[in-house]
């Protein structure tokens, strides 16, 4: 049975428009941001409207999802920008693909998050020290970019819900614990995403595929005790953290581990995995780190071998009849255009796969 988020994304794929009484309940009940008659007006929705009326793959983006850093600071904040304008430049996708998230809210954020966390987060009273641990200063951008990415990574699960297929431009944030943030990780927006649906009832199980270089290891820590999450990491053993947590499944990686080893770990686990756990909804941490240039990564993967791994995993995923939504995870290199190129790679691979399923 469709759930309500399902339907009216069916009604709307066939009618074309959304009614007013329609809209609000449609806001009121997947918007990331709590709304009253001050925050939405007949402007803004229109701009819903607009945003729902995508053709084609659906690609989550919003600007918010960069803000201001120190200068020289480590984290390559502008590559979400790049990984649009690479898009566009491309012809990989078209703005009328383009689903525009809201800031998630804090009762979402709880939903795996403290409320002491969370609070002190969202109102900038986190200490020294636990910034610190972050890799980030507290700044009220930070947090607005934050909130857009997690509510980028909720809508593109809808989305996908929906069309069998949706990729976000952000996300991957898997190092945040349910007390604090950890490795330039603030909120867990994977973890958000899946505990947010399950305790709306619109899935009842989620298989996380996080392949990004490090292990999720606050995402597997927050669903330890869950069965409803099915955890999957393949890491580079050696590389961070230092302490791992237990997955479901762990796959660590010896260090410079190339594309057919890699691939073939790939494709022993991923299948099993699928057939017995049996997913409602998947969500892939597409991480580029463990590519052979990456400045943390340690592996030594191709640009094709990213490509025939994310290929694989959504083509494998939606083969089986399961929604799959992806997130660019981890990527670090001071060149910002390559880098912003390589996280495209999850997209262009998605976009082969919506091709073929929509032949």
């Amino acid at each position: 049975m469709r759930s309500p988020i399902q339907l009216m994304f069916r009604w709307l794929s066939i009618n074309g428009k959304l009614s007013q009484q329609h809209l609000w309940c449609f806001i009121r009940r997947c918007s990331t941001v709590k709304l009253n008659s001050d925050d939405v007006n007949q402007n803004s929705s229109k701009d819903m409207i607009k945003r729902l009326e995508s053709r084609g793959l659906p690609i989550v983006h919003h600007h918010g999802y960069v803000c201001d850093l120190p200068v020289n600071h480590h984290f390559p904040m502008k590559k979400f920008h790049g990984v649009m304008h690479h898009l566009k430049v491309d012809n990989v996708i078209s703005m009328r693909q383009v689903l525009e998230p809201e800031r998630v809210n804090i009762k979402n954020a709880q939903t795996v998050h403290t409320v002491e966390y969370t609070e002190k987060f969202f109102t900038g009273h986190t200490s020294r020290e636990e910034q610190k641990i972050t890799g980030f200063d507290w700044s009220e951008g930070l947090v607005s970019r934050v909130r857009y990415e997690t509510g980028g990574t909720l809508l593109a699960a809808y989305a996908a819900l929906e069309h069998g297929v949706a990729c976000s431009t952000g996300g991957g944030t898997h190092h945040a614990f349910p007390t604090h943030g950890s490795g330039y990780c603030l909120l867990n927006d994977l973890a958000i995403a899946a505990a947010v649906l399950l305790k709306e009832g619109v899935v009842q199980k989620v298989l996380i595929v996080d392949l990004d270089v490090h292990q999720g290891d606050g995402t597997a820590y927050i669903f330890r005790n869950d069965p409803r999450v099915f955890t999957f990491s393949m890491h580079c053993e050696k590389n961070f953290p230092t302490r791992k947590q237990k997955s479901d499944l762990d796959v660590p990686l010896e260090d410079r581990m190339q594309d057919r080893e890699y691939l073939d770990h790939l494709y022993t686990h991923l299948p099993r995995i699928l057939n017995d756990f049996r997913p409602d909804l998947v969500l892939y941490d597409a991480g580029v780190d463990p590519h052979v240039d990456d400045e943390l990564g340690r592996l030594s993967l191709t640009d094709k071998g990213l490509f025939d791994r994310d290929y694989y995993v959504i083509d494998t995923v939606v083969s089986k009849g399961c929604p799959i939504a992806t997130v660019i995870g981890g990527g670090y290199s001071k060149d910002i255009k390559t880098l912003s190129l390589r996280h495209t790679i999850v997209h262009r691979a998605a976009t082969k796969v919506w091709t073929k399923k929509s032949i």
